[in-house]
């Protein structure tokens, strides 16, 4: 339906993006490894996600559960030998774009495919903020870690507002705690990812390459020619972008990463 001029929109009732990042893709070739390197480079949020989890999963063994785990596009940092388990739910497709093999779906009910205490790490990069019921999602986490087992999440902060509908939560340090805590977690660390004008460039990029890329109706991209000369200030933003990254992070980040255990009983 038309608006009156004027008129704002309700966006309660909103159900798709005018503008939309390419999907994530497997790193499976050499050719989608430089891809996804560019990418990295240029996509400050998944940039910065990739540099807190290197270290951390280049050290984890025996089993590591990846939900919500779309294009599984850190799997190549796992170290050989540690068995890899991606969950993901049935909708996975028609709501975000992504179908991999062998990946086990999570149950209607909430409830994850694996038994319980069976697992060293749970990855969720990224997920959180898609679960209508957060509390749920950490309590399956707990259930299938072992004692000392570790939780390592990524969620967003300073983000569009994506996949939509199905984007439901900002979280923040406080709320991150809480909830952690109350799921019965142990040792919760988080730790932001950039700062003030790590924020600022990456809002500089969304909005010039909407410009210079746009989509039509139909989701696909094309080039608006007249606004290629913009290109070098996407580069040049995405440069001090990443320099930022080295500085302490503030009240306003790019997002999250988070990491507490599952407690040893006494």
């Amino acid at each position: 339906m038309r608006r009156k001029p004027g008129e704002r929109e309700n966006l309660a009732l909103r159900t798709t993006e005018r503008w939309q990042p390419p999907s994530f893709i497997p790193v499976d070739t050499r050719r989608a490894r430089a891809s996804a390197a560019l990418r990295r480079f240029f996509d400050l949020p998944a940039g910065s996600i990739w540099r807190d989890l290197r270290p951390v999963l280049a050290g984890a063994e025996g089993t590591l559960v990846d939900v919500g785990c779309g294009a599984q596009p850190y799997r190549g940092l796992i170290r050989a030998g540690t068995t890899y388990i991606g969950l993901d739910t049935a909708d996975a497709q028609d709501h975000f774009g992504y179908d991999m093999p062998d990946v086990r779906i999570i149950a209607a009910s909430g409830r994850w495919p694996v038994d319980d205490g069976s697992v060293d790490t749970v990855l969720a990069t990224e997920t959180l903020e898609h679960v209508p019921d957060p509390d749920a999602f950490l309590s399956e986490a707990l259930r299938v870690l072992r004692p000392g087992g570790r939780l390592i999440m990524s969620v967003p902060f300073a983000a569009r507002w994506h996949y939509i509908p199905h984007d439901y939560w900002r979280f923040t340090p406080t709320s991150l705690k809480m909830l952690l805590d109350r799921a019965g977690f142990s040792d919760v660390v988080v730790n932001g990812r950039g700062n003030a004008a790590t924020v600022a460039c990456y809002k500089l990029i969304g909005l010039l390459i909407a410009l210079i890329i746009p989509q039509a109706e139909t989701g696909k991209p094309r080039l608006r020619l007249p606004a290629l000369p913009l290109a070098p200030l996407v580069a040049v933003l995405a440069l001090v972008g990443n320099q930022t990254l080295d500085r302490a992070a503030g009240e306003d980040t790019l997002g999250y990463t988070v990491y507490a255990r599952r407690a040893i009983a006494p």
